[in-house]
């Protein structure tokens, strides 16, 4: 079965090389896992009964992605994002750069809100759907150079940094949180510094290089003219309320985070059919049209990835690859610091998944300093590497950046943002230091604000 799994694991890395989408291979080396589980299992009913509850816990985190995917094309589909957009071009537009008003260099002190809102924005939403928001921004407002490319790298750190912290901002950590690994308060409180920092340095250490030395365009024109869709701003706001809603529906009602999902998903679903209703040329706005256009592949991946790692748990063999570990490397901090440096050669959903059927509650209680370390790694590592997360993926394909320049450019400060940020955990831990509940509140008044364009510039300006 590892040996399998070796393959399989090595098909979906050269997925690009090899031609054969990941998707196929993910599924195809879970039916075989489970087979071979099949044979060697006692007997089939008990491999049946490893089956059925691998299947539970993993239909749990397909459903939940399913349903955030649908939410969130269901805002693009209406341009709801232009509401974010629209609020940072007045001020991106005049002076463009994405730091958090560092004044290193004073010639670099340029505008603070890219990397600031990306940071936020990937908290409530996820790293993906940041990152293509906000570079999709950046090709409107900034030419093609290499100062754009190094604005579009920041994206990139920045959304894997604010996805970190929140339970629905990455699918790690949802994974974590799914699972009762993490809860939501205890990590955004133990989180947020951390993540802040593994921003922050890089931003520091890039802001000393000349290459940044850039300019956005000046044009109060430059954004697309796209025409939100009717009632956009309505379809937004009830969207990301049901994002931000799920946290609080599991806290209140203890049912599984994809209840509060689906719940969103089918409040929207009926808000679109009636605000639409009649209007035949409106049907690509609808939550039909929008299943068949969000990530199914993307799902069907997660699925065959987590079924395969079930299967290794059920054989037993992730928990000798756990003793094995806690043998030779007894240090809780530097097994979590790897499966970040890990995360950014290969996919952290299996290494997380991995991870949680390696080490179970009763080796380390939830909210314990190792899983939110996991959390914290799994999340920021992929940003050393172009190829290590979904957000950097992305950024590659739109603006065609070569995986060694992203080596030579970025992915020195990336990774001291990412010890620096692990410093920062460790030390706030040790200190036991955590920010109050109610600052928490801060980001996400911070991202219903930017709904409305005018208060967000007055106070800006003053």
């Amino acid at each position: 079965m590892a040996l399998l799994f070796g393959i399989g694991y090595a098909g979906i890395i050269f997925e690009e090389s090899l031609a054969f989408n990941k998707s196929g291979v993910g599924l195809l080396m879970a039916v075989s896992l489970w087979v071979i589980r099949s044979i060697g299992a006692p007997s089939t009913e008990v491999a049946v009964s490893e089956l059925s509850h691998a299947s539970a816990e993993v239909s749990e985190i397909v459903f939940f992605l399913l349903g955030a995917m649908t939410i969130v094309e269901i805002v693009d589909a209406h341009q709801g994002f232009k509401l974010v957009t629209d609020n940072i071009s007045p001020l991106a537009s005049q002076d463009l750069y994405f730091g958090w008003g560092l004044n290193i260099v004073q010639d670099n002190q340029e505008s603070t809100w890219v990397g600031f809102v990306t940071f936020f924005l990937s908290a409530v939403l996820d790293n993906l759907t940041s990152t293509i928001v906000m570079v999709s921004l950046l090709r409107k407002l900034v030419p093609p150079s290499e100062y754009r490319k190094l604005l579009g790298a920041v994206v990139v750190i920045a959304a894997n940094a604010g996805g970190a912290w929140t339970p629905i901002g990455d699918v790690t950590t949802t994974m974590l949180w799914i699972h009762g690994q993490i809860s939501t308060l205890p990590t955004m409180k133990d989180l947020l510094i951390p993540s802040a920092i593994s921003l922050v340095v890089p931003l520091a250490l890039m802001s000393l290089t000349s290459e940044v030395n850039g300019k956005g365009q000046s044009s109060a024109d430059v954004l697309a003219s796209e025409q939100m869709a009717p009632r956009g701003k309505l379809v937004f706001s009830v969207g990301i309320g049901a994002l931000v809603f799920v946290p609080v529906f599991k806290a209140l009602t203890g049912l599984p985070p994809y209840m509060g999902m689906l719940l969103g998903l089918g409040v929207l679903w009926i808000l679109t059919d009636a605000i639409h209703y009649g209007e035949s040329e409106r049907q690509q706005l609808k939550v039909p049209q929008a299943l068949s256009r969000i990530d199914t592949q993307g799902a069907l991946f997660f699925l065959g990835i987590l079924l395969s790692v079930s299967s290794l748990e059920a054989a037993g063999i992730l928990r000798e690859i756990a003793n094995y570990l806690d043998a030779h490397i007894p240090n809780i901090e530097l097994i979590a610091s790897s499966i970040g440096v890990v995360s950014a050669i290969i996919d952290n959903v299996p290494l997380v998944a991995a991870t949680m059927g390696m080490y179970d509650l009763s080796s380390f209680p939830r909210d314990s300093e190792f899983w939110q370390l996991v959390a914290y790694c799994a999340g920021t590592g992929g940003s050393m590497l172009v190829i290590g997360s979904a957000a950097g993926v992305a950024f590659m394909g739109m603006e065609k950046v070569d995986f060694f320049w992203y080596l030579r450019k970025v992915s020195g400060f990336a990774f001291a943002g990412y010890a620096a940020g692990i410093a920062a955990y460790l030390a706030v831990h040790n200190l036991d230091i955590s920010l109050p509940a109610n600052w928490l509140m801060f980001p996400s008044f911070l991202v219903l604000e930017l709904t409305n364009q005018y208060v967000i510039c007055s106070s800006l300006v003053k």
